[in-house]
């Protein structure tokens, strides 16, 4: 199904079980395959290909979907596969998400609203990614990390454990470096609440730090006695007692306290 207004440029491929709503611009050589939806004025570059069978060995043709929300930029090069039958079934983008050149979105990922997914970023299957995340280009997140509510991953970042919301990780293999300062600034967060989301952060993460699990289920019960009206520190520690297959990516060396500034 094609909705109205929608623009298929030259040698596009269009499978027949595709929907493609209002307003979508397929600008040329975009494939779109399988039980896929294209959400109202998306529009996909060059040489993008949404919605092909898994690179998963145990897929079997099942019905599986894609779906893409609205208003997402899809650039050159991108791959975005179906989910699969031992998965949730389904790929998703949300909504305003932008991705660039020859990213690779695998099967079962979930993102959320007004991702940004720089250049060259590839991610394995199951990763759920929440909104507002920017990770930047040439990272690659393993199969089933989970990327909290406006976090950010560094460019050339391999990413094989969960970031916390609006976590900052860098590095090589991803260590948390603080909070995602620029987006909280940008987004209208107040001195004060900056202030008091560094002291739990500190208080989290501090410099001379027990690794062991029961000083960290302390430190989290104190911060969350503590900050109980912070509804920022409130998700982020949601978070991090959620279910997780990869569990948490570590702090980097010396703890919170002597590597994390934002300027405030």
């Amino acid at each position: 199904m094609i909705g109205h207004g929608v623009r298929i440029g030259p040698w596009c491929s269009i499978g027949p079980d595709v929907v493609i709503e209002d307003g979508v611009h397929l600008i040329a050589n975009v494939i779109v395959d399988g039980h896929t939806r294209i959400g109202p004025e998306v529009v996909c570059y060059p040489f993008t290909t949404i919605g092909m069978a898994p690179q998963d060995l145990k897929y079997r043709g099942e019905a599986t979907r894609c779906i893409i929300g609205a208003r997402t930029v899809i650039r050159e090069h991108v791959t975005i596969h179906r989910g699969t039958a031992t998965g949730t079934g389904v790929t998703r983008v949300g909504d305003d998400c932008l991705i660039m050149a020859n990213s690779h979105v695998a099967h079962d990922c979930l993102l959320g609203n007004s991702v940004i997914i720089v250049n060259n970023v590839v991610m394995g299957g199951h990763v759920t990614i929440g909104d507002h995340a920017r990770i930047m280009g040439a990272a690659a997140l393993h199969q089933f990390v989970r990327i909290g509510h406006a976090a950010l991953v560094g460019g050339v970042c391999g990413v094989e454990a969960d970031v916390i919301p609006y976590g900052s990780v860098l590095g090589n293999r991803a260590r948390l470096v603080g909070l995602h300062w620029i987006w909280l600034k940008r987004n209208g967060v107040q001195a004060e609440e900056m202030h008091r989301l560094r002291r739990a952060f500190r208080a989290l993460y501090p410099r001379a730090m027990e690794e062991n699990s029961t000083a960290f289920s302390q430190r989290m019960a104190s911060v969350r006695t503590e900050y109980s009206d912070e509804p920022k520190v409130a998700e982020i520690l949601t978070f991090i007692e959620a279910p997780s297959h990869r569990g948490l990516v570590r702090v980097a060396g010396g703890g919170a306290a002597s590597i994390e500034s934002d300027g405030v």
